[in-house]
């Protein structure tokens, strides 16, 4: 039949085209004024009011006493008739005011339409040719001036119906969401959209998002053109401020999804992560299909929606189905109140409007009551109900966003006429005599960018929306409301554009209180976001802070560092500031050291004065008596230059430190050197003939000495000169202390100062070594030899330590290999000739000289 019908309308596609002359016909769609009489003027309303086609298509028409035809089937969904309530009360309230309309009355015809451009086309020839035959280009109503088409729920039922109207030149004057797409003049010049802009919602729900620190979202869409731009839209706003899309489904319009196909679709939404799914619908058929899916309504209670206002939930007839959306929030465009509006609607009846089947079908399933008498089931209706005792949400005294736009559209319709006739009037001596066809075509020119004041204050056409919060609640007494509890306002400053009353909200019945919804756990103070490979943004690890980095906030990226006077504590969520420190006197270390080296320092002077009470012993004139009392007094420094390295660092210390531990290290390196030499020429100079002898009893050692310790006391002015040692703070080497002490100043200077001795002791080493098994009495080469090797292993050992350790460690290594050296070479040189001196005697003499063999 459709396919006929189309066919037909294309062969006569040049009658109502190309022609401006009237076709001689009674049924003709073009008629003049004198077969109507003025003031009756028909608004088209094309609302989805039933679920199932009828054997009759129903028209109820204000003007006709008695209905010609049986409605069959139920309410699809009330809210669509809550609209045609707002139509009603608009054509009312313009019939009422003089000054807007005068001598003209409006009426309205109210047909159903269905998601299918077949049920669509159908609606819309049935109001082209009136009660009569479907015929295109021809109507059987006289009566009936109708001038524009109200209509266009959602882009597709626009399109739909445009194709058919756009050949009539029939303003269609929509009230479903805003599509860019029908803006467009060239395509669609006949249709007109009273919603406002919604680019702004994509902002206003991450705003959302945002208060609630919602990162991990689940998107549903309508698979539709204008859907996909709302998705790509809060995408790239979602990336924007870091919160990421869980899952993304599209839900297919129109004709019903099968059971599986649904089944896993709902399966994908429950199985899913996310908490908070948000939902944008240009349709019903959502709504439809899970008003059918009865075996899946537990799903839904597990998450928290968010939708745009058109996907209505709190006006739906299923009670299992409105407690699931029990906590959901509604973005819903703001609208001005109409004052009028619940006068308008408390004294509705059945039998106010006996010709409404639609309110009689409404009134039965709000009441749960028949308002037909002959029908004999159930009790008939009580007459002095009225509609604001009912519990049901979606019959509310107060007028919805869609029904507002509705509201809207007949009153820019009324004010376009109003301009039109008064520019008629103001021109009427010069033009002929309008027919109420012209009236459709000449309606354009004043649709177009129209301001006009309805009972609210002035409106204009297409401004950008701006949003109340609206939090769904139901109740026990299966009562429904909508609360505000927010607002977004997008012409604000930022900051006050939007608004959220946390405490006004109520929550899934399976939440109880607000939860997050994240993709991992947000991390707490003392760890810091990292990534996870080829996942969103929003799931990633949380990893401890690193070394002196804390935070102390929950969910940061990136740690930060504590000052240079601060740490962090164990947890790495404070700082603590960092203690002072350096190697005192009062610490265990310090002590040891300290007790350590006094006792040594005591133990070479003791060691002294029995070399100096026994001078005259073979054992102590024995190479060189003078060398060992300079070498015994310079080990007695040694050790006591180490409490320089005691005490907090000053400028005296740390220049006197270094150069004093190695001018007296190269006095008591360089008096061995001397006394391994002695031991050399002293062998030598017992072969006749020797010129070794003219040595023997001078000052050459003594020369020797002064000559070694002459290069390093240079080489220590050098370093004095250039980079000197100064006090010194380090931050880093200790975590949590501030370490004092004394920079070396040059390196290369420091080095070069050891090396020297280095360098000397290695030379004694050698000298020593070859002369160890020399035949003389109280020969001290083997002595010699064993302590430049301890010596050597020492300091060799040092440097590597040295190196390795930072702070007053560094200090402490020092102070230990001057100790240890030390040590060594007086234990290895002099106490075996103590033990000689002090315990046998009787070896310390000439006789035992001269009765030695290797003499």
């Amino acid at each position: 039949m459709f396919f006929l019908l189309f066919f037909f309308l294309l062969l006569h596609l040049p009658v109502f085209v190309g022609r401006e002359e009237r076709i001689p016909c009674c049924l003709q769609m073009t008629f003049s004024s004198s077969s109507y009489k003025d003031g009756d003027l028909i608004l088209g309303g094309f609302f989805p009011l039933f679920m199932y086609k009828f054997s009759q298509y129903t028209t109820w028409k204000m003007f006709q006493r008695h209905p010609q035809y049986i409605l069959k089937g139920y309410l699809r969904l009330p809210k669509h008739y809550y609209q045609v309530l707002a139509l009603m009360f608009a054509v009312e309230e313009i019939n009422k005011n003089p000054n807007l309309l005068p001598n003209v009355t409006l009426g309205f015809h109210i047909y159903n339409v269905y998601h299918n451009d077949e049920g669509t086309l159908e609606s819309s020839l049935m109001w082209l040719s009136g009660k009569g035959p479907t015929i295109p280009n021809y109507n059987c109503e006289r009566q009936d001036n109708s001038v524009v088409v109200i209509g266009g729920g959602t882009s597709e039922m626009t399109v739909s119906m445009g194709t058919l109207l756009e050949l009539y030149k029939f303003p269609q004057v929509t009230y479903g969401l805003f599509d860019p797409l029908l803006s467009d003049p060239v395509q669609f010049p006949s249709v007109y959209q009273m919603a406002p802009r919604d680019t702004s919602l994509p902002l206003a729900m991450v705003r959302l998002m945002l208060y609630f620190k919602w990162t991990w979202v689940g998107l549903v869409a309508s698979d539709d053109s204008r859907s996909e731009k709302f998705l790509r839209d809060l995408q790239e706003e979602m990336v924007r401020n870091d919160v990421c899309v869980a899952f993304m489904l599209k839900f297919a319009t129109g004709d019903k999804m099968s059971i599986p196909s649904f089944d896993n679709f709902l399966q994908k939404i429950y199985s899913s992560t996310a908490k908070i799914i948000v939902i944008y619908i240009d349709s019903d058929s959502f709504q439809s299909q899970v008003f059918d899916s009865d075996a899946h309504k537990h799903i839904l209670i597990h998450k928290m929606w968010i939708t745009n206002s058109y996907w209505n939930i709190a006006r739906s007839p299923s009670r299992i189905y409105s407690n699931n959306f029990h906590g959901a929030l509604i973005f819903s465009d703001q609208t001005s109140k109409t004052f009028g509006f619940k006068p308008f609607l408390k004294p509705i009846n059945p039998a106010k409007y006996p010709e409404d089947i639609l309110h009689q079908n409404l009134w039965d399933s709000v009441f749960k009551c028949t308002s037909n008498k002959k029908k004999g089931v159930g009790d008939v209706c009580s007459t002095n109900v009225s509609l604001d005792e009912s519990h049901w949400s979606y019959l509310d005294m107060t007028m919805s966003d869609q029904s507002y736009t509705v509201y809207k559209a007949v009153y820019a319709v009324a004010w376009a006429l109003h301009e039109m006739f008064l520019r008629r009037s103001e021109m009427e001596s010069n033009i002929q005599e309008d027919t109420w066809a012209t009236y459709p075509r000449k309606l354009h020119s004043f649709l177009k960018n129209i301001q006009f004041n309805n009972s609210d204050g002035k409106q204009r056409q297409n401004s950008m929306a701006n949003y109340d919060i609206l939090n769904h609640v139901t109740f026990a007494n299966k009562t429904e409301v909508l609360v505000k509890v927010g607002e977004f306002i997008h012409q604000a400053p930022l900051g006050q554009d939007f608004t959220i009353h946390e405490k006004a909200m109520v929550w899934p019945k399976s939440w109880g209180k607000l939860l997050p919804s994240r993709c991992s756990p947000i991390c707490g103070p003392g760890f810091r976001i990292k990534a996870q490979e080829g996942k969103p943004i929003c799931c990633f690890d949380c990893v401890p802070c690193p070394q002196g980095q804390i935070s102390n906030k929950t969910g940061k990226d990136q740690c930060m560092k504590c000052s240079e006077d601060q740490y962090p504590n164990r947890e790495k969520i404070h700082c603590l500031p960092k203690g002072v420190t350096f190697l005192a006197y009062e610490d265990p270390l310090g002590m040891t050291l300290t007790s350590t080296a006094v006792c040594f320092s005591l133990l070479t002077a003791l060691v002294l004065w029995v070399f100096v009470k026994h001078k005259d012993t073979p054992i102590v004139k024995a190479n060189n008596r003078d060398l060992t009392y300079i070498l015994l007094f310079s080990l007695s420094l040694c050790f006591l230059c180490f409490l320089l390295f005691i005490g907090p660092p000053n400028t005296i210390n740390c220049l006197l430190r270094q150069i004093t531990f190695g001018v007296m290290f190269t006095v008591a390196v360089s008096s061995i050197l001397a006394k391994t030499i002695t031991v050399v020429l002293a062998f030598r100079a017992t072969r006749p003939g020797s010129r070794s002898r003219r040595w023997m009893g001078s000052r050459a050692p003594i020369c020797l000495i002064l000559f070694c310790t002459f290069i390093q006391a240079m080489l220590c002015a050098i370093w004095l000169l250039l980079s000197p040692p100064f006090p010194d703070v380090d931050t880093h080497s200790d975590p949590e202390h501030i370490i004092l002490d004394c920079n070396e100043g040059s390196l290369i200077a420091f080095y070069s100062v050891l090396g020297y001795i280095a360098f000397l002791a290695l030379g004694s080493f050698a000298v020593a070594f070859l002369a160890r098994n020399l035949p003389d009495t109280f020969n001290e080469a083997k002595f010699i030899t064993f302590s430049m090797l301890v010596f050597c292993s020492v300091w060799i050992s040092f440097l590597p330590t040295y190196q390795s350790t930072k702070g007053k460690m560094m200090v402490a290594v020092e102070v230990f290999s001057i100790l240890s050296s030390s040590a060594g070479l007086l234990g290895c040189i002099f106490i075996p000739k103590c033990y000689i001196i002090l315990l046998q005697p009787q070896r310390n003499t000439k006789e035992n000289l001269k009765n030695n063999p290797n003499s």
